[in-house]
């Protein structure tokens, strides 16, 4: 394969040793047809060069990018599942592929879903749906261009296998995912250690964090080592669940398993974005009593984040652990206060008035029920912004006069350009249910992909005109 200058490989992850993790091999399809390509980020990892046949034999067969694992190794951890411990976790139908340094020399993974059975599997099948994929390709797009801190869906393959699933109609096409993330390591994998009462296991796991993704850190001795990694796990989280807030969305299924110690957003099953704004709202069918409901996402990386705090506390006292536990709800005020001003694409006027504005657009969305994507499309730049309308039902509301008034002292971002073709538009990019499955019909219909790149295209001239992505 052509490796360009940029490529950096890794196997960071296998310093852990065994106890870690399980080689394992990756299944054998039928066929391969490239349905999603990112060659944004594989120009970013050094591999954008690669040709389509080589695409497909790294990340459909698996053949083993040069200097980085020989074979995957399936990661163990355990977890909370809807706040019932599962010891028998683990992954069951994915694994880490390979480790590669981005150009900003970040450490990232490159691990799957839908590669085969693994000795985590559980009965499954460890395949993944064509559908499923799909879905989690147009989250992680819509995401990113909304400036929360996600993986990034980087291969889709179509695997030519018939699935049979309870919760869509079967059979039904397969694939397989390749995710770019930075770290896998997530508050299970924590957890397990602690589960068997492996203390020393975990300190490794600290250092390595530490290390490799926690740079902020530093050098420090326990307890202050210990207690800095929970301070700057949370400061991750925080800034991820504002994010989602913000956003809208509904990521339905945040199991302990599903919370990595870097804070990135992942692992999307029965995701939703808000219509308009529902604290009840919930994404999973199967959350009968709201459990992961959009009100509650703060609340339940709150009691994510304790559970990676109770793995601590063979490092550090417990009263010194629970007072960075009780910062974590100021803290996602304070990212919530600053991603709702990006959202808006304002400067900040001062925290008084950053606070007045925040809790007046809040409460004119609640009040209004104004679709949600709307709201920040319409008033994106403040009342200095060329789109700012007016004259609308909505506006004759107590709660519109109090936002209207609260927007006085806001500027745009200098930034931003708003000649951008994007601010144009008579309505805003939008990911609702409906039309994920407007997007996915004529794929499972006539095999017509045309939606879903129209719309992967519609999300990143969004993405450029926000200005939002990180980096």
């Amino acid at each position: 394969m052509p490796v360009a200058p940029t490529y950096r490989p890794s196997s960071a992850h296998a310093s852990l040793g065994t106890e870690f993790y399980d080689p394992v091999d990756a299944a054998r399809f039928p066929k391969h047809v490239t349905r999603f390509r990112n060659q944004d980020w594989a120009e970013r990892l050094g591999l954008g060069d690669l040709s389509q046949d080589e695409w497909v034999a790294h990340f459909g067969s698996f053949a083993p990018l040069p200097e980085t694992y020989a074979q995957p190794l399936a990661l163990r951890y355990h977890g909370h599942q809807f706040r019932s411990y599962n010891p028998d976790l683990g992954d069951g139908r994915g694994f880490l592929f390979a480790q590669l340094h981005d150009d900003a020399g970040r450490l990232l993974d490159l691990a799957t879903k839908g590669s085969g059975t693994t000795p985590w599997s559980r009965g499954g099948d460890g395949r993944l749906t064509l559908k499923g994929g799909v879905r989690e390709v147009l989250a992680t797009e819509m995401l990113e261009a909304l400036g929360v801190d996600t993986s990034k869906s980087f291969s889709l393959i179509e695997t030519g296998e018939a699935l049979h699933r309870n919760d869509e109609p079967s059979p039904t096409r397969s694939a397989v995912l390749v995710r770019l993330s930075h770290s896998h390591i997530r508050i299970g994998t924590f957890q397990r250690l602690r589960f068997l009462d492996k203390s020393d296991d975990i300190s490794a796991l600290i250092d390595h964090s530490i290390t490799h993704y926690l740079p902020e850190v530093g050098a420090q001795i326990d307890p202050g080592r210990s207690l800095a990694f929970l301070d700057a796990v949370g400061r991750r989280l925080a800034k991820t669940t504002a994010a989602w807030m913000v956003a809208g969305f509904v990521h339905g299924v945040l199991n302990t398993d599903n919370i990595n110690i870097t804070g990135e957003s992942f692992d999307y099953g029965p995701w939703r974005f808000l219509p308009t704004l529902d604290p009840a709202f919930t994404a999973a069918y199967f959350d009968q009593t709201g459990l992961y409901a959009f009100g509650r996402q703060p609340d339940t990386m709150f009691w994510n984040l304790t559970r990676l705090a109770e793995c601590l506390l063979d490092f550090a006292p417990q009263a010194d652990l629970e007072t960075i536990l009780r910062a974590f709800p100021a803290l996602v005020q304070e990212e919530f206060r600053a991603a709702f001003l990006n959202r808006l694409g304002v400067t900040s006027a001062g925290l008084e008035a950053d606070n007045e504005l925040v809790a007046a657009g809040w409460r004119f969305l609640a009040v209004s029920q104004l679709p949600f994507e709307r709201f920040f499309f319409d008033w994106f730049g403040g009342q200095h912004a060329p789109r700012a309308p007016a004259g609308r039902e909505e506006h004759s509301s107590e709660a519109f006069v109090a936002f209207r008034a609260a927007l006085d002292p806001f500027a745009p971002r200098p930034e931003i350009d708003f000649t951008h073709a994007y601010f144009a538009r008579p309505t805003p990019c939008t990911m609702l249910i409906d039309e994920v499955e407007d997007i996915w019909a004529p794929i499972a219909e006539a095999d017509d992909w045309s939606r879903f790149e129209a719309k992967i295209a519609e999300i990143r001239q969004m993405g450029e005109a926000l200005k939002l992505r990180l980096r």
